[in-house]
This record gives C-alpha cells, structure tokens and sequence, in this order.
C-alpha cells in the first residue's frame, strides 16, 4: 500500500490508508488507546479501541515510546472535534520500525546548546522543520529569478592558493607540502567569470570564517549567496538587481510558506515594495547623531547604529530594508571602485533588513592599472595575487556584484534570535559536532 501523508487525509474519509512518521504523543486510558503521528506535512490522530488478553495491537501501542518511528494501517473517519484536520484514522495494524529511547534528552525548553547537541531530534519539531522548507523555496525562487535573467551558475574551488578577501579570518591547511586555505568567499572567481564573458552568473555555496566571534549573526562555516553581473554603469544597477531579487523571492515564500509559518511562528512575512530606500553612510551617521548615537569619521556602522538606523527608516519610509551606499575607502577593499568625483569613497553600499547587515556589495575595480594601484596603496603585494591580477590584464568589462549570506536571511525572516536556529548543522570555535 502506497504511503498516504497527513496533509491528505481530510480528503480521503472513508477509505483504508497507511501513515507514517513519528509518535508525538502516546495517551493509553482506560478503554482506548490514541496516538498523535507527526510526519513531514502535519499530524493526524489515531485511536484503537482495547480488546481482551489476546489484543496483540494493544500490547504494541502499550509499549510504543514518543518520538519513535511507526508504520499504521487504518481507515479514515470524519470527527469535526478533532483540532487535527476534522478526521482520525481507526488502526488495523501498527509496526514500530524505529523505537525511541526514553527519556527524550530535550524538551522545548531546552537550551540553544543542548538543542544543538541534539539536532536530529530539535529539527523534528515543526516550528524548525519549516526552517528547511522554506531555505529550499528561498534557493529555488532564487534560481528562478536568476534563470529568467540569463544568469550562469558557477561552482568555484573552496580550496586557495591565496586569501580570497584578506589575510585575516583564513583556515589554513597543509595541501600536499604546499600552504592553502579555506574559501572566505568566492569574490575572484566571480570577478574572474566576468572577465571570462560570462557576464551574469551567481553561486550558492559554502564559505569559511577564522572568526572567534561568538555573537548571533557569526559563525565559522556558512552558505553564501553570490551575484556579479557585467556591463553596468555604477553600484545602483547593482542595487536594483539585489531588491529585486528579494522581492520576487520572498514573494514566493509568502505564497508557498505564508499561511503555515503564520500558523507555526505568528509572522506575517511582509513582501517589500519597491525600490528600497537608499541613504549614504555620511547621511547615515548625520541622522544617527541627531539622535544621540555618534560614528566616527571613517568608521562603519555599528550593531546600535545599524538598529537606530532601521528604526528611521521605517518612520520615514515605512519599510523593514534601506541600502547604506557610498563607503570610505578605508573601510572597504581595494578592488571596489572610487567615485570620480571622490576617490575617497567607494561605490559601494550595505543592505540593512530590520536592522541587520545582510549583504555587502558594490561596483569592482576592472581597470589593471588601477586595481594594482590601490592593492599596494592597502599594504598587498602585487605578488600574492598576480593570479587575480592576471584575470584583467585582457580587457574586462565594468562589473559588480553582492554577496549575501543565507541563514542571516532565514534568521530576519523567521524571526530568530541566533543564525544557530536555523542553520542545518551550526559551526562555530566551538562547536565541531554533530
């Protein structure tokens, strides 16, 4: 008999099913026997009625422990007091496939670490099931945007010869007598593609951090999303490509997700109008101190200022993003591009999402002789990245790009409190299991 899910069952009263999942909660009273079957789709609830001595389905649901894995055979029957779709299902046989242990080792209340410890069983529960549901729409609507726009997908190599960004925050590893290092990003070899003619391409992959942070928003390995596209004029075509991107994204995830992660969490995921408010990081700082929170001169925003900065913006806009553009050279790398009519700031921006960095991008540097320029004007030698030198020493048309990580997204938008909470398996200094 093929598997019937719970979502299905409301249409199929009347009619011998089978289900399977997992036993959310096991209630064994006087004269029945009920159980609640959690699968992937929902829950539905069985019930047996109890026989005599030689009741063998009742010695098994007896003994049958919560969160263990069970087959059920039953016919499904309308019961409009049931929360649980309106219908049970009476069982006819139930064989448990996988017995759980007791006592289960978290409960809800648990804490994020131990949660972690557990990962297997914490993912079970719904309200993070979902997390993984929706990151594959998210990745999937992405894709669809991308496809629709001529993009190519590339897969660049995790394992460098050099820094991808800096010489800081770098894995290193011995690689067959030779030094190498983990990828912090993809940033040369998408720049690379645009120098190759692919002119629009993006990745979905991992990247790796050397950061002792410990903070809710870092960890040591993670997904990041990457875009570069060619032939622009500045960092606002940039711009206009990420917000609509998001839009169409978590248009998407409204449609597909909306309904149960409003059921499951109580949010209202809210699609964002477009375009996105734009401020410069000089303005940024203006208001920010008309508001009692000083920023130094050539200095980023800051975790209070990014927040005091969303909370203007949904005053003035009333909208959750704001691109924060135009930043220092000081405090940007060399391969961003100037302004002509102010080489010291870059033409560049941050996309803020209720008050949380998300995405860094800007317009690069594609001239040789420039790009060599301003690598030694930040102390690096031209030595240690002749191979990404070499990619613009052909012609190479104006380009740009973002990069964006994934879990930072699913964190604003399922309303964590920590990018742990929705990360499959989390990395961090100290955590290297599970």
């Amino acid at each position: 008999m093929k598997r019937t899910l719970a979502k299905q069952l409301p249409t199929m009263v009347g009619q011998t099913v089978q289900i399977a999942g997992f036993a959310q909660v096991v209630r064994d009273q006087k004269h029945m026997q009920f159980v609640v079957l959690r699968d992937h789709t929902g829950m539905v609830q069985l019930l047996h009625e109890k026989g005599g001595d030689d009741d063998a389905l009742k010695a098994i649901i007896h003994s049958l422990t919560q969160e263990s894995a069970f087959v059920a055979t039953g016919k499904v029957v309308a019961n409009p007091s049931v929360k649980l779709g309106g219908v049970e299902v009476v069982i006819e046989t139930l064989e448990v496939v996988g017995p759980a242990e007791t006592p289960i080792p978290i409960t809800e209340e648990s804490a994020l670490d131990l949660q972690l410890d557990w990962r297997a069983l914490s993912i079970r529960r719904p309200e993070n099931s979902i997390i993984f549901r929706v990151q594959t729409t998210m990745e999937q609507a992405m894709r669809e945007f991308w496809q629709k726009q001529g993009f190519v997908e590339i897969h660049s190599p995790k394992l460098m010869g050099t820094a991808s960004e800096s010489g800081a925050e770098l894995f290193q590893l011995e690689y067959f007598g030779q030094k190498a290092s983990l990828a912090q990003s993809p940033q040369f070899y998408k720049q690379m593609a645009m120098a190759a003619g692919l002119d629009r391409i993006f990745e979905i992959g991992p990247v790796f951090r050397a950061n002792p942070s410990f903070t809710s928003r870092h960890d040591t390995e993670f997904t990041s999303i990457d875009v570069e596209i060619s032939w622009i004029e500045s960092h606002e075509d940039v711009m206009d490509l990420e917000e609509s991107l998001l839009h169409y994204s978590l248009s998407r995830i409204v449609e597909v997700h909306g309904a149960e992660i409003k059921e499951l969490l109580g949010i209202d995921v809210v699609v964002p109008n477009l375009p996105f408010p734009r401020i410069s990081l000089f303005e940024a700082r203006r208001i920010l101190a008309e508001r009692g929170h000083v920023i130094a001169h050539k200095e980023d925003l800051d975790p209070p200022g990014e927040r005091g900065l969303a909370e203007y913006i949904r005053e003035q806009y009333g909208h959750d993003f704001v691109f924060v553009t135009d930043y220092p050279i000081e405090v940007r790398p060399f391969y961003h591009r100037r302004h002509e009519n102010d080489p010291t700031l870059t033409k560049s921006f941050d996309l803020l999402w209720k008050g949380l960095e998300v995405t860094t991008g800007a317009q690069r540097e594609h001239r040789v002789d420039v790009l060599s320029k301003q690598a030694l004007e930040k102390k690096i030698p031209l030595e240690s990245i002749s191979h990404y030198i070499d990619f613009f020493r052909y012609g190479c048309p104006p380009h740009g790009g973002f990069g964006l990580g994934l879990t930072r997204l699913l964190m604003i938008l399922l309303d964590r409190k920590n990018v742990r909470e929705v990360t499959y398996l989390y990395r961090g200094p100290n955590r290297l299991v599970p």
